[in-house]
């Protein structure tokens, strides 16, 4: 009894102790949203004018319109090549052992520790010293420093439980290096192709100082919203911000019931396999 007892109390406080975390770390985004839903100007709580009029006029304007379209475009074009590069690099980083993988797992690995402002920095007086006019395709290229090490070491994890003997198995069945490729290391790498594409857009649209350095005269949402928080306040902040944390959770939360799906699917029909 004691034991038991003991038990549900252990589970209780996990649960409570949960509950607090989620609740600290959303509580700001939870605000967002309320403040996105009131017909005032200027968030007051408690609301006393509920609506939806300023979600109406934020995506009317043409300008959040241009700003959704050029931060869509970065992070699409970033998610592409950083699932590419990544796939390569982490063959590389985790699949073989060749002579300098550790310090290739390290210059890798490296511009995730920089700051980003420095890094923004360093890519700007870069792009001027080579003559490189700025625009939304130098912060493609400058968000593409920084995420492709984070998708490479995502992707990374998978490769690390990949098994090289499915490969060397389906060699000796005679299966060229393309077959192999595809119908092999593909489809049991995918779940770390599609976190890493995540996680790869994510980054990318919620990007600031890289943006902020290094877009020109385009803009992206994150220094939009920034901008009008410095001043000239709107609620089309909260919007966009709601937009962003809804999506953004829509993507993770859809992503990962994807993969249990696929996974589930997978194993139903293997299980019925004569």
């Amino acid at each position: 009894m004691t034991i038991e007892r003991g038990k549900r109390w252990s589970h209780a406080l996990i649960a409570a102790w949960t509950v607090v975390i989620v609740a600290f770390l959303y509580m700001p985004a939870v605000c967002g949203v309320l403040a996105s839903l009131t017909s005032s100007r200027y968030f007051n709580f408690p609301i006393t004018k509920w609506g939806l009029a300023w979600w109406g006029k934020t995506f009317a304007s043409l300008e959040v319109r241009a700003l959704l379209s050029t931060s869509i475009t970065i992070a699409l074009i970033v998610t592409a090549i950083s699932v590419v590069l990544g796939f390569f690099a982490a063959l590389a980083f985790a699949r073989y052992d060749w002579r300098g993988r550790s310090i290739y797992q390290k210059i890798v690995l490296l511009p995730i520790f920089f700051p980003q402002s420095v890094l923004g920095l360093a890519l700007l007086l870069w792009f001027s010293a080579l003559g490189i006019d700025t625009s939304w395709k130098t912060a493609v290229f400058a968000h593409l420093v920084w995420v492709v090490p984070v998708a490479t070491l995502v992707i990374s994890i998978q490769v690390y439980s990949f098994d090289p003997a499915l490969e060397e198995a389906a060699f000796d069945l005679g299966a060229s290096r393309w077959q192999v490729l595809r119908e092999v290391t593909l489809p049991v790498l995918w779940p770390g192709l599609f976190s890493g594409a995540l996680f790869s857009f994510l980054l990318s649209w919620g990007n600031f100082p890289l943006s902020l350095y290094t877009d020109g005269a385009d803009t992206t949402v994150p220094e939009y919203m920034y901008a009008k928080m410095v001043a000239g306040y709107t609620p089309g902040v909260p919007v966009l911000g709601t937009v962003s944390t809804v999506g953004a959770a829509i993507l993770l939360l859809g992503g990962y019931a994807f993969i249990l799906l696929v996974r589930r699917t997978r194993a139903e029909s293997e299980s019925r396999a004569p």
